[in-house]
């Protein structure tokens, strides 16, 4: 009886007091996050400063533009662990030795470092809010098992969908720290090759010169035959290191599409957060209310699902070509309100259902009984039951949002130069496709793929684990690896 009654207790017990009984392996926890946030904290602060500050800057009449932009150029400014200064790969060869890279190492071999350097941090970092959550389990939750550790076991032994989530920690991981993980910057390299200088070592004179990185880029060009053309893993007559080749303008590829992953992402993420609000909002007043609210909203989504959407992209990017929206990351927040639009009823289908099965439980009429509010019980008794199921499909639609904004892209009617996205890469280098410089065209190609792909077994593991009954989940992880590409 003794036993029964501590355990009770036990399970009673707030989660601050269960944290003062056991405070050490909390507290060692923050503070190991704590000293691996700060090592890159001023990366993350630029970041968001400075978005938040071209939010503001496009916005009519919107103050604090300049602020934030002065504070996201602060915190640029700080030392952090994979800073660029830190690890510099640019340099020039004198003849007998490399010149400003990291140790003297060849160009190659610093950014190399810098690179893997990113994605060991990031490993670190995910692997330590893992064992947050064992720590979490072992000492403070109150009950030794919940649905959700079923769900995570099965997630950790599906192979294909740890296979997604591989390719998507890549993707995001490029994307977050384009600025680092590039042999060079978005500055020099995409926005005003002729505002920078660079230095080389001239073989013909034996000197090291000056030039201005726009000329540099000129005597790099890829354009597929004899010199004309800078691969794959090389060298460009100035001494700078491009992992996957340069453009048919010469600016470095691997550069460009590091940074057109954060068009993407930036897009894409936009675009799931507002169709998924919207779907989930009118999933769950339909399924409380059902009768005339659930008709409004169906036809309302067969309209919207009704409108050919590739007519409606064009049409909307004609109408809005000069209006303030369409300034906004050169296009990219017009885009996210318009997949929005168009994406919001095929998630809303997706957990219309699940939410009318939620809306007929016995927990919800006995919240009804007890008088809460509709909102209350949409949001607290409702809502978690179909975030799962709004996921799944979210990261579903996410990898078509991609594929779409680089098929408009690679078209012309996506984002506007000179801010890079993969589909414009894809249509710059399509006439060399055959030639040398292959790889302008061929490599964002495969990253795309690859993307998508991992957006979408990402989304079918996380669905198996959710729901062992599934058709992908039934045939076990193998079968899923085998099957679970299509979504």
């Amino acid at each position: 009886m003794g036993t029964e009654t501590e355990l009770t207790d036990d399970i009673d017990q707030p989660l601050r007091d269960r944290l003062k009984a056991h405070p050490k392996p909390a507290l060692l926890w923050g503070i190991g996050l704590c000293v691996l946030l700060l090592l890159e904290g001023p990366t993350y602060l630029d970041g968001l400063l400075g978005a938040i500050g071209y939010g503001l800057g496009v916005l009519p009449g919107a103050p604090g533009a300049e602020a934030f932009a002065s504070a996201s150029a602060f915190f640029g400014e700080l030392p952090h662990l994979l800073s660029r200064e830190l690890i510099p790969n640019r340099g020039y060869y004198d003849g007998s030795s490399w010149q400003g890279t990291f140790l003297g190492l060849e160009p190659k071999y610093a950014w190399l470092i810098r690179f893997l350097l990113v994605y060991v941090y990031v490993a670190v970092l995910l692997g330590w809010l893992w064992y947050g959550y064992v720590l979490f389990r072992r000492h403070y939750r109150a009950a030794d098992w919940t649905p959700t550790d079923d769900v995570i076991d099965r997630l950790r032994s599906h192979y294909w969908g740890l296979f997604g989530l591989a390719v998507v920690v890549f993707f995001i991981t490029m994307a977050v720290f384009a600025p680092v993980v590039g042999p060079t910057t978005a500055e020099e390299n995409i926005q005003g090759p002729y505002s920078h200088e660079m230095q080389y070592f001239n073989e013909d004179t034996e000197t090291v010169e000056t030039i201005t990185i726009g000329e540099a880029n000129l005597g790099s060009a890829s354009r597929g035959s004899g010199d004309s053309n800078v691969g794959i893993w090389s060298y460009d007559d100035f001494g700078r290191f491009h992992p996957v080749g340069t453009l048919v303008s010469g600016k470095d590829l691997f550069t460009f599409l590091a940074f057109g992953a954060r068009v993407s992402l930036f897009i894409g993420l936009g675009s799931m957060a507002i169709a998924g609000f919207i779907a989930t909002t009118l999933a769950l007043v339909t399924a409380y209310y059902k009768g005339v609210t659930d008709l409004i909203v169906v036809l309302t989504s067969d309209s919207v699902q009704a409108m050919p959407a590739l007519l409606l992209v064009i049409l909307a990017t004609v109408v809005f070509k000069n209006h303030w929206i369409a300034e906004i990351y050169n296009g990219a927040m017009l885009f996210i309100l318009l997949f929005a639009l168009i994406r919001w009823p095929g998630l809303w289908r997706a957990v219309r259902g699940p939410a009318l099965q939620v809306g007929e439980q016995e927990w919800v009429d006995a919240a009804k009984s007890y008088g809460q509010r509709p909102t209350v019980i949409m949001r607290k008794h409702m809502a978690p039951y179909i975030l799962g199921y709004l996921l799944v499909y979210a990261s579903l639609t996410l990898g078509g949002v991609i594929i779409s904004v680089s098929a408009l892209s690679f078209l012309g009617l996506g984002i506007t130069a000179p801010t890079p996205e993969w589909g414009r890469a894809i249509n710059i280098g399509q006439q060399y496709i055959a030639s040398q410089s292959w790889h302008i065209s061929l490599i964002p190609g495969i990253l795309i793929t690859l993307v998508v792909t991992g957006f979408n077994a990402l989304s079918d593991g996380i669905r198996d684990a959710i729901d062992p009954q599934s058709e992908g989940a039934e045939g076990g992880a193998t079968g899923a690896a085998a099957g679970g590409g299509g979504g």
